[in-house]
């Protein structure tokens, strides 16, 4: 597929990909910079989904369970 920019940078996603990715008025979409070019990522409901579990494991609650520990902490002294 191909699209023009209009002079203000502005581009028209074809109606065919914006069903299949469930763009509507007001979908936020990530722009990314790759080594490949640029990458467009809306966020939708199915995006969020997919994203559920994907930090499992990485330490993040234990990590943020420390911090507010340490900012009660503070606040107590």
């Amino acid at each position: 597929m191909e699209v023009y920019a209009t002079v203000k940078g502005q581009i028209v996603i074809p109606a065919e990909l914006r069903r299949k990715y469930g763009i509507k008025e007001g979908t936020k979409i990530v722009v990314t910079d790759t080594e490949n070019g640029i990458n467009l990522r809306p966020i939708t409901e199915q995006y969020i989904r997919e994203l559920q579990g994907s930090l499992k494991g990485t330490g993040l609650i234990a990590a943020l369970l420390e911090e507010r520990a340490k900012d009660k902490a503070r606040e107590d002294q």
